[in-house]
């Protein structure tokens, strides 16, 4: 019931303000705003020893987390772990910032980096399960800037968009996104970008092409992305710190700054601009109940059918990752936004990403119903590795060795 009133209450607010106008990233998501001041913190949280139960050895975990935060590589990091379903372990470690050794916390917001793609892939599956758009259609029915090498685009559907199916060469002008370009004219000169396959053909990994899904999501949805998305999922989900743009980091309470190192980063909007791309932030808390949810825990937001849409394998992959994590996993698919893959014969489902001074994953066996989300702000790769070590505690491997560290 208090799901359906802050739906209302949200929904009359927006109607007020005339928030349906549609605009790509916003400085602030109206949205969210109304979510914050509705939705009650989150409580009873699995964050000490004594609250930590199940099959995973969390204290042994507990110690090793708290040691990887200490390295020189590492600025702060938040982690949470769901085991059958539930979340039974939350815990932060480390600095929000080197400068003021001001600790991480519960509520500390990072960002999501390309986990933001599962967001978009979801949004579409919905849409597409309530007959809204039609994913086997071509990118060049909707009203987009996308422009593909031959006109590309009038071939390559919606669905081919989402799963990495444009054929461009592997992140085809984000150096100039980086230098602060447009990604809206971007797209456009993506017709003019070098192929690495004809479109279509194989799997080749995006962010501006990618998020032409942020004009398609926003005319099907006769709403902003980020509105959208708070609708249908961050609002209902109550993930309150949840939120689009730069401001919605900046702007929180307590927010974790960009590391490389000990060196402080400054915070820079170049991928904020390509939302349905890398656009979300929120804090740990949030970033566990959207996996849970696309795990199946939250029917009522996410049916199982939606689900089945967004995160089937459409396409091939390379082996994700790099070094002795490449070599650990095989089978690896791309869905609508999502990845898959194997890793000691258990199919895998999430994404992972990286931005300057932040990283972040999300990874879940969906047979078991366990899973990690893990951020932290610093550059450092090395806790790529930490889903992989929960998993070998989950299923009782002895010689599981990825997070010794020396």
């Amino acid at each position: 019931m208090r799901r359906i009133l802050l739906t209302l209450i949200a929904a009359s607010v927006l109607g007020l303000t005339g928030i349906y106008t549609m605009r790509a990233a916003p400085e602030n998501n109206q949205v969210a705003v109304i979510l914050r001041k509705f939705t009650k913190p989150h409580t009873n949280l699995p964050d000490q020893p004594d609250e930590w139960r199940g099959r995973i050895h969390y204290a042994q975990l507990d110690q090793q987390f708290a040691a990887m935060a200490q390295r020189s590589e590492m600025a702060g990091l938040a982690i949470a772990i769901v085991e059958d379903g539930e979340l039974r372990f939350v815990r932060t470690y480390g600095v929000i910032d080197r400068d003021t050794n001001a600790p991480v916390t519960l509520n500390t917001v990072f960002r999501w980096a390309s986990v933001s793609k599962t967001v978009a892939g979801t949004l579409a599956a919905t849409l597409a399960n309530e007959g809204l758009v039609d994913l086997d259609s071509p990118v060049a029915r909707y009203d987009t800037t996308l422009r593909l090498p031959e006109g590309a685009e009038t071939r390559v559907s919606f669905q081919q968009l989402l799963s990495q199916q444009t054929g461009l060469t592997k992140n085809a002008f984000d150096e100039r996104l980086e230098d602060g370009q447009d990604p809206r004219v971007l797209r456009t000169s993506l017709a003019s970008a070098p192929l690495q396959c004809p479109p279509g053909s194989c799997h080749t990994y995006q962010n501006i092409a990618f998020d032409a899904a942020t004009e398609i999501l926003e005319q099907v949805a006769q709403r902003s992305y980020p509105d959208a998305v708070s609708e249908r999922f961050f609002l209902p989900l109550g993930m309150n710190s949840a939120n689009f743009g730069m401001a919605g980091l900046t702007n929180a309470k307590d927010w974790a700054r960009p590391h490389n190192g000990r060196m402080v980063r400054t915070v820079k909007e170049t991928y904020w601009r390509v939302p349905a791309a890398a656009g979300v932030e929120s804090n740990i808390v949030d970033f566990a109940r959207w996996m849970q949810a696309t795990m199946g825990d939250r029917p009522d937001v996410l049916a199982q059918s939606t689900l089945r849409i967004a995160q089937s394998p459409r396409v091939n992959t390379a082996p994700i990752y790099g070094g002795e994590l490449r070599q650990a996993n095989s089978e690896a698919h791309y869905g609508l936004g999502w990845r898959s893959f194997k890793y000691d014969g258990h199919l895998l489902l999430g994404h992972s990403g990286a931005v300057d001074g932040y990283r972040a994953t999300m990874i879940f066996d969906p047979a078991s119903r366990v899973g990690v989300v893990a951020m932290w702000n610093s550059n450092w790769g090395t806790p790529f590795r930490i889903p992989f070590a929960v998993f070998d505690s989950y299923h009782k491997r002895t010689d599981s060795r990825w997070l010794e560290l020396d």
